[in-house]
């Protein structure tokens, strides 16, 4: 047996039953091992992307999607550092994820040897562990320790291993000096907090007149105690973007999304209140939470670090976030006035009216924000949706109605470009049976995403339903650094950085055997919807959309208006159009 033999034989004892990756000599002797073990009949499935980046990505989506470790590979040198953003991704959202990466021989190391990198240092910052293997006896250890950490921390796990230490053949420890043993296996525990620690917390929530939760993906396993917890104390839900899909948009008291990408309700819940709940969340922009003294607050977190950061708290509780509220409940005492919450709902209830209205606004010559609407009543319960960054994130925050049995994710904390599309090729490949959307701004697509495609041809008939929808934003502008540059800077567009070509997205998807569908008209955008949704392989719907409909913030500051106006003075080519299509979100009254 080699070492690459044992190394896969160990990812396998893991539970890792697929890889994302790209080949190399660097690697080579581990493809040949997970050869070697497919035909044994006891392999780990590997999937070719067209990228190193997009391997991470996919690694990141399996493990928001499935809640399991997600694992990619890359050969040495410049494939491996093609891994870092999408790593980077994963360190910033939580994720757990193995990064296998190839190295130059043991034997030509420190002579600037061919794509010979100290990878330990390039990895050292985005890894919670990474260690790279000099003999054969290291390997077992740095599999198990790579794996638990990154399972254990929700971050990121990095093993390196030289071409000639994975052609070695396997040897053990030894039982002898300088040696050390370790086992596979990692469960996690229950992690809860004190009985005086949830007593504090209760008595702060118990106090509050007008109660508000923030909840993130942190959530995700404790939906029915948070809802448990609103009705208690009669409170409001506003969620980060990361726990979007965490509670459905239909139920009354939820808010919906809060910050830059978030809703009006959002922002008024957490001006208003004068008791804040935090839940799993690390939502980074304090602007959007209450001015600080103005409300006590209690955050429960499972990693210690996150507490306390965003907001200074009464009671920090360190804990799971569904073993903590079980604990917390039957410490809460109902609250009889419910005119918190029925305000609540009656703002949310006005907001959707407004969203609506906003949606099938006419614009030059599809209201973007349009697109996203009519997506969202028809897609099935059990659609999983992701989004990039840039200008389409606004539209799945604001108009994308979550349901209840339904996935949803972005690149959060990275908020990096290109991410959506491996996103949902890693959804696919994780629930074969489920139908899958991706949101993307032509700026993605032609970053990195349209080669994307190409895997997406590669195996979609190998998925249970076909179904695959790339809705593709083209408005020929990279539009929220555009829209960054007005409302934050007070510049007018710079065309020589803003300006993208016009690509035919869906005429390249028919190219590759994939279905195209292109909408230039909001008309024709339902049935465009219904058509994806009942295609028998992949699609690409491509809609032309107005560059000039402002993804503005839900409550804009006069510094940011004044800012706008500013731009639109200075000569920004689209300035009527702009003032046009923007007036009433910036000056709209109920």
């Amino acid at each position: 047996m080699k070492t690459s033999d044992f190394f896969v034989q160990r990812l396998k004892e893991w539970g890792v039953t697929r890889i994302y990756g790209y080949p190399g000599d660097g690697i080579n002797g581990v493809l040949g091992a997970i050869q070697r073990a497919n035909k044994a009949g006891d392999g780990i499935e590997f999937i070719q992307v067209r990228h190193e980046e997009m391997a991470a990505f996919m690694a990141v989506g399996h493990a928001k999607f499935t809640g399991e470790l997600g694992v990619c590979l890359s050969t040495g040198g410049p494939g491996a550092t093609h891994l870092l953003t999408g790593l980077y991704d994963a360190k910033m959202d939580h994720a757990p994820v193995l990064a296998i990466a190839g190295q130059a021989e043991t034997t030509a190391r420190g002579a600037s040897y061919q794509q010979e990198m100290n990878l330990d240092r390039v990895f050292a910052d985005v890894a919670n562990f990474v260690q790279e293997a000099a003999s054969p006896a290291q390997v077992r250890h740095l599999v198990d320790r790579g794996v638990r950490v990154a399972m254990a921390q929700n971050g990121v796990g990095v093993v390196i291993i030289p071409k000639d230490v994975q052609d070695e053949t396997w040897q053990p420890p030894q039982h002898a000096h300088g040696f050390t043993h370790s086992g596979s296996g990692y469960q996690r525990p229950r992690v809860i907090p004190h009985d005086a620690d949830l007593q504090r917390a209760a008595a702060v929530l118990n106090a509050g007149k007008k109660v508000a939760i923030l909840i993130g993906a942190g959530a995700r396993n404790a939906a029915v105690e948070v809802v448990q917890t609103a009705n208690l104390l009669g409170a409001g839900v506003a969620k980060a973007l990361l726990g979007k899909d965490v509670l459905p948009d239909d139920a009354p008291f939820v808010t919906g999304s809060i910050g830059l990408l978030g809703t009006e309700p959002s922002w008024k819940l957490m001006q208003e209140c004068d008791t804040l709940l935090m839940i799993g969340s690390g939502f980074p922009w304090t602007e959007f939470l209450p001015p600080e003294g103005k409300a006590r607050a209690v955050q429960i977190d499972i990693d210690p670090a996150m507490l306390g950061l965003r907001y200074p708290c009464d009671v920090n509780l360190h804990g799971d976030a569904a073993e903590t509220l079980r604990a917390l409940l039957p410490l809460l005492t109902h609250k009889s006035d419910r005119s918190w919450q029925e305000e609540i709902a009656r703002q949310v209830r006005d907001w959707w009216q407004l969203m609506e209205q906003r949606a099938m606004a006419p614009a030059k010559p599809v209201n973007p924000q349009r697109v996203v609407w009519e997506m969202s009543p028809l897609l099935p319960d059990n659609a999983i949706v992701t989004s990039d960054s840039g200008s389409c994130a606004n539209w799945f925050a604001r108009d994308y109605r979550v349901k209840q049995g339904q996935r949803a994710s972005l690149s959060g904390g990275l908020a990096c470009m290109g991410a959506a599309v491996p996103y949902a090729i890693a959804a696919k490949f994780a629930a074969p049976e489920k139908p899958v959307v991706a949101l993307v701004g032509d700026g993605a697509m032609q970053m990195n995403n349209m080669a994307e495609l190409i895997t997406i041809q590669k195996y979609w008939q190998q998925w249970q339903d076909p179904r695959l929808i790339i809705c593709v934003f083209n408005n020929q502008d990279l539009n929220q650094v555009t829209w960054e540059q007005r409302v934050m800077e007070g510049d007018p567009r710079f065309d020589a950085t803003q300006q993208l070509p016009d690509v035919r997205y869906a005429e390249f998807a028919k190219s590759l055997g994939l279905q195209g569908i292109f909408v230039d008209t909001p008309e024709a955008l339902s049935g465009a919807w219904q058509q994806a949704l009942q295609a028998d392989r992949p699609v690409v719907l491509e809609v032309k959309t107005d560059p000039e409909v402002a993804p503005l913030p839900p409550h804009i500051t006069f510094k940011q208006a004044k800012a706008f106006m500013a731009s639109m003075v200075k000569g920004d080519r689209g300035a009527v159009q702009v003032l046009s299509d923007t007036a009433s979100q910036l000056f709209h009254k109920k």
